[in-house]
C-alpha cells in the first residue's frame, strides 16, 4: 500500500512585529520616505507607496523576499497590505525603491539588492546613507538599463540633486548640507511633509489666518472710532456755526 503525503504549504513572509530600523535617522528617513509619497500620490488610485513590507517576489520559493525600505509601485491598486506578492499584483515589481543604507545593511544594499532589484526589473534603485559613513556620495541613484544598473549622475546646483523620472513630475530628491533628505516637487515649488508636518502647516496656516483676520478687525475698529470722532468734531463745530467743509 503507498502511503501518500502531503505537502506542507509554502509560508512567504509576513510581518513579525520586529523594530523597522536599526537608528533613529534609518527610522526617521524610513517613515519621511513613505508618508510624504503616500501623501503625494493620495489621489491616485493605481500607484501604491510602502515600506518595510515583506516583498516576494518568486511564487513557490519562500526566501524570494526582499523588504525595500521605501518602494512606489505603478499600476496596482492603492490599497494596505500585509505584504506584497508579485504574482499577485499581475506580476508588476516595484519601479521605485530605496533603501537606507546602515553598518548593517551597506553591503548588502551596494552588493546583492543591486542584483536582486535588477532581476526584478525595478527601473530605479536608490540609496541613502544618512550618516555619510558608508557612501560617497551619501545620496546615490541607478537606472536600469540593458546592461544592467547605471549610475545616476546628482545634478550639482546649489544642494546636490538627483531627478527621480519614475516618480513624475520631476520629483527630486535634495541632499543639504547637514545631511537632510527631503523630497522636492519643483512644479510646486515646496518639499513633500509628513502627516504630521502636514497637520503643523494646516495649524500655522490656520493660526495665521486668525492673526490676519484679527488685524484686520483691528484696523476695522480703529478707523471706525476715527470716523466717530470725525463726527463729533463736525457737530460741535457746526454747534459753532462753523461750516467743517469751510475748513478743508
Amino acid at each position: 500500500m503507498t502511503i501518500s503525503t502531503l505537502k506542507a504549504p509554502i509560508r512567504y513572509p509576513e510581518p513579525d512585529g520586529s523594530p523597522m530600523a536599526e537608528s533613529d535617522p534609518n527610522r526617521d528617513y524610513l517613515i519621511y520616505g513613505v508618508e510624504s509619497l503616500k501623501l503625494y500620490f493620495q489621489d491616485s488610485s493605481d500607484v501604491y507607496v510602502s515600506g518595510n513590507l515583506w516583498l516576494s517576489y518568486e511564487q513557490g520559493v519562500s526566501d524570494a523576499a526582499v523588504s525595500p525600505d521605501v518602494f512606489v509601485v505603478f499600476g496596482v491598486e492603492n490599497r494596505p497590505r500585509r505584504s506584497y506578492k508579485v504574482w499577485e499584483e499581475q506580476g508588476k515589481t516595484p519601479d521605485w525603491v530605496l533603501e537606507v543604507t546602515s553598518g548593517s545593511t551597506h553591503r548588502k544594499d551596494e552588493q546583492e539588492k543591486p542584483l536582486i532589484y535588477a532581476q526584478m526589473g525595478v527601473s530605479e534603485y536608490f540609496q541613502y546613507d544618512p550618516t555619510g559613513d558608508y557612501l560617497t556620495p551619501a545620496l546615490k541613484g541607478r537606472r536600469l538599463t540593458q546592461n544592467g544598473y547605471q549610475i545616476i549622475t546628482p545634478n550639482y546646483l546649489e544642494n546636490g540633486t538627483l531627478v527621480i523620472p519614475s516618480l513624475v513630475l520631476g520629483l527630486e530628491l535634495w541632499l543639504f548640507t547637514n545631511g537632510q533628505l527631503r523630497f522636492f516637487n519643483p512644479q510646486q515649488g515646496e518639499f513633500l511633509r509628513t502627516y504630521r508636518e502636514e497637520r503643523e502647516r494646516g495649524d500655522y496656516e490656520q493660526q495665521r489666518a486668525e492673526q490676519e483676520r484679527q488685524e484686520k478687525e483691528l484696523l476695522r475698529q480703529r478707523a471706525e472710532q476715527e470716523r466717530q470722532r470725525a463726527d463729533i468734531l463736525a457737530a460741535k463745530l457746526k454747534e459753532l456755526g462753523i461750516d467743517p467743509l469751510d475748513l478743508v
